[in-house]
């Protein structure tokens, strides 16, 4: 399975904005989402991907096909200060998923930022749980912590510098 990851640029923040509609509707099956008075759901952080060097927007490309984004932040762990790379927003439209694009872009992604990671899953999404725990747990050969919070499942490991391939 072919899968590229492309930054998005600053002048694809539309189609970036488009797809996250279609991610929040998704979305909002789990937890309100926000709509504004035009009826499109609201995404605040939006514009923050392009003037914030902690934050990274990704297309997720299949047969030069845009299928999906993948929103990244560099954060901080309140408690410790220890910086790692959070996947914020990872979306695959629903005719391409279960196919082996999601995997394969996620790990593309984890080998595109070498170091800590974090992934949180809302316990809502009982979907993605399965996939996150398998995709991680094949990238790292089961190295990785994962803890419980109230509202989520959090994945936590270190991105040893590989290839993606």
């Amino acid at each position: 399975m072919t899968v590229n990851i492309r930054h998005a640029q600053a002048a694809e923040q539309d189609v970036v904005a488009n797809l996250l509609q279609c991610y929040l509707h998704d979305f909002s099956e789990f937890t309100p989402v926000p709509m504004d008075s035009r009826g499109r759901f609201s995404y605040p952080y939006l514009g923050h991907y392009w003037h914030d060097p902690q934050r990274f927007p990704f297309f997720v490309e299949h047969k030069n096909q845009i299928v999906g984004l993948a929103l990244l932040r560099q954060d901080k762990e309140p408690a410790t200060g220890k910086q790692h790379m959070d996947m914020a927003e990872f979306f695959i439209l629903r005719a391409h998923r279960r196919c082996g694009i999601g995997r394969g872009a996620a790990r593309a992604l984890f080998c595109l930022f070498p170091g800590p990671w974090q992934v949180r899953v809302m316990r809502a999404n009982q979907a993605a749980y399965p996939f996150w725990q398998a995709c991680i747990g094949d990238h790292t050969g089961g190295h990785y912590v994962e803890t419980t919070e109230p509202r989520a499942r959090v994945f936590n490991f270190d991105q040893v510098n590989q290839s993606s391939t």
